[in-house]
């Protein structure tokens, strides 16, 4: 494995693994308390003091949506950390490119891997990717027709690769470890949301032992469930070992 590069004495990277993830939740309790107190006809908030990571990770969701997404980062995050910790991950949340959705996790493995990982939920669907016209497409359970995905989870995994080679500075990164190191793109399905089972089989790649979604869409991203991330890491990382 290369050797990592100490960076700048006084290089500070942005809030990462243990000082992000309790950032979250910070902004998670926060944002738990103010949907509590309006269940009233006004938002009685005046008593609740605006926690340090509030403004960073609250803000960058809709407000109908910052709870579940804040609870999801919380639990993938703490997921990754107590796994790969002492393989050096850095762990990135809610990094937010201007005028897009932002970036749920950008993992680095500094000099070895860079996964970009959006977390979406659809509630109770199926995923299912249109080839002819190269979008994703969602079917929910019990109706009848699909509809198309918007914003595409896809473009925008893309546009966060692009993000990164403009903004490596910020990681300390020269532009020959951005653009030298391996770096993958996932979407991962939050339950109940799943990806359809009868794509064409040469959508489908190996990763290890693991098959999966490997959608071509300005660069591969794949598609994978919940509670096949940590397998999902293990299995990229093993590719450069």
């Amino acid at each position: 494995m290369l050797a990592v590069k100490d960076p700048q004495p006084n290089f500070e990277l942005p809030p990462h693994n243990e000082a992000a993830l309790e950032m979250i939740r910070e902004a998670k309790d926060y944002e738990s308390a103010v949907a509590l107190t309006a269940s009233g006809s006004a938002l009685a908030t005046g008593g609740l003091v605006h926690p340090a990571g509030w403004l960073l990770f609250a803000m960058a969701y809709k407000p109908l949506v910052r709870v579940q997404k804040l609870a999801r980062l919380e639990k993938l995050t703490a997921v990754l950390l107590d796994e790969f910790k002492s393989l050096g991950i850095q762990i990135f949340p809610v990094l937010k490119p201007e005028d897009k959705n932002p970036i749920d996790l950008f993992i680095r493995f500094p000099q070895r891997a860079h996964l970009f990982i959006s977390i979406r939920s659809r509630g109770d669907s199926e995923v299912v990717y249109n080839e002819t016209r190269e979008i994703l497409q969602v079917k929910k359970k019990n109706k009848s027709g699909l509809t198309t995905w918007k914003p595409c989870p896809l473009i925008e995994l893309s546009d966060y690769e692009r993000w990164l080679t403009k903004n490596r500075a910020m990681f300390g990164m020269s532009s020959k470890e951005v653009t030298k190191t391996p770096t993958v793109k996932v979407l991962v399905l939050w339950h109940p949301t799943k990806a359809a089972e009868d794509h064409n089989p040469h959508l489908y790649s190996e990763v290890g032992s693991m098959r999966l979604l490997a959608l071509r869409r300005k660069g591969t991203a794949f598609v994978i469930q919940q509670e096949e991330v940590t397998e999902f890491v293990k299995a990229w990382l093993a590719k450069y070992e």
